[in-house]
């Protein structure tokens, strides 16, 4: 009896190495993967339960008006009316066919998808901003663009991001800018 009960201690043993090794081999590919898993979601960033898009990350209002409500539904009351086509706004839930997205200011609500579109633009929240040909503060100034204007989003290094408005284009230091995460490179 001595003896099985130490074959059966031993195996025991063998199984809890062979467990520990094989979970030490998942941590590490872990911590060896790439800052983003292949859906292109940041690792450590929550995913959207419905579209398995990035949370939060930006959008722009697709429609000249769309209403923000209390709720998910269109039976909740409106608590906001957007009227600027191509304004960002930043989608922070998800539930079914709507979006929880908030502006600039705080102001926001649900949203259904259909009035939003992956199109990426952003709004100036500085007072005469300087458009640049180059993205260095020695640069040539193009033009300014004003408090609130809304622009479509470029390319973006570091600090700046390229930016477009009828026939205005240059290149804007991203701190002057919503609509962008100050990390992010495009």
């Amino acid at each position: 009896m001595g003896n099985a009960f130490f074959m059966a201690y031993a195996q025991i043993l063998v199984f809890s190495a062979f467990f520990f090794q094989a979970t030490l081999s998942v941590a590490a590919s872990d911590d060896a993967a790439s800052p983003a898993d292949q859906s292109g979601v940041a690792v450590g960033q929550e995913q959207g339960p419905v579209t398995g898009h990035p949370l939060p990350r930006f959008v722009s209002l697709k429609a000249s008006k769309g209403n923000a409500r209390r709720g998910p539904s269109t039976s909740h009351r409106i608590d906001w009316l957007f009227q600027v086509a191509g304004m960002p706004l930043e989608v922070i839930a998800e539930h079914r066919h709507w979006r929880r997205v908030r502006f600039h200011d705080g102001s926001g609500g649900w949203m259904h998808y259909a009035l939003l579109s992956g199109v990426r633009t952003v709004v100036v929240m500085e007072k005469k901003v300087p458009l640049r040909v180059t993205p260095s503060e020695t640069a040539l100034t193009l033009a300014y663009a004003e408090p609130g204007a809304v622009a479509k989003l470029g390319k973006c290094d570091p600090e700046w991001c390229r930016i477009a408005s009828d026939q205005n284009r240059g290149w804007v230091k991203k701190i002057y800018l919503w609509g962008v995460y100050q990390d992010e490179i495009r």
